[in-house]
């Protein structure tokens, strides 16, 4: 799987996992020179606090485009710090 945005791919993995049908990409998949640490924070009921990146190509930001759990509750522990995308970031085969 890709995870593209800009007509950049930013993540690429054989071995996502997909968890409410996002595809939740392992951490050394992505690549860290398009993410930027966002100070925004969200919580879910099963996963826990999800904290998010921007995302940043060609110089254009995607704000709080891709998320994850640095801390997630048991029944998620699988996709700890796995990250996954929203905002317009396309998720292909």
């Amino acid at each position: 799987m890709k995870a593209i945005w800009n007509n950049t791919v930013i993540a690429e993995s054989n071995e996502t996992v997909i968890i409410e049908g996002n595809h939740y990409f392992p951490p050394d998949s992505v690549n860290n020179d398009f993410f930027i640490k966002s100070d925004t924070h969200t919580t879910c009921p099963w996963k826990g606090e999800a904290s998010y990146y921007s995302v940043k190509v060609n110089e254009k930001i995607n704000r709080d485009a891709a998320w994850f759990y640095p801390q997630p509750f048991d029944a998620a522990k699988q996709i700890k710090n796995y990250i996954a995308f929203w905002k317009g970031v396309e998720i292909v085969d």
